[in-house]
């Protein structure tokens, strides 16, 4: 019996160094779902990527929004139907974690609408919370129109 302590606890030690499993698939699994969402013209849908706070912030378009209810009333003002909101889609997503709940994903997006195709790029911070994995911060800038 004496020697069960140590082996119990080097198998508790070992478990816990397995980690965390790699949460690339789950990132890559809510970027499908907003750009679903999206491209049904579900902007509250879309939404549900981001971290539901008031810390939530979105960097884009020459300005700063701060909380969850102000980044979703910018993209009611921006996108104020289904037209407008066109196709979305998200691509090039590469995921560098950088601690068990959080990561730094980077990656285009490109929106076809009528005879506009608008692009650009994004960096996003993606944190674990009881939600699951959301965007707690989101810089995204559109490419200069040629």
């Amino acid at each position: 019996m004496k020697h069960a302590i140590p082996a119990l606890f080097c198998l508790i030690l070992v478990a816990g160094c397995a980690g965390d499993p790699d949460p690339t698939e789950d990132i890559h699994a809510v970027m499908r779902t907003a750009e679903a969402a999206w491209n049904a013209g579900d902007l509250e849908g879309y939404m549900d990527c981001y971290w539901h706070s008031p810390e939530l912030r979105f960097a884009g378009g020459g300005g700063l929004r701060r909380g969850w209810d102000a980044v979703l009333a910018s993209y009611r003002e921006a996108y104020p139907d289904r037209e407008s909101m066109g196709t979305l889609t998200f691509s090039d997503l590469d995921v560098t974690v950088l601690a068990p709940d959080a990561a730094l994903v980077v990656g285009r997006w490109r929106l076809e609408r009528g005879t506009e195709a608008p692009h650009g790029i994004y960096t996003l911070l993606f944190r674990r919370v009881a939600a699951g994995w959301r965007i707690t911060h989101d810089h995204t800038s559109a490419a200069a129109e040629s």
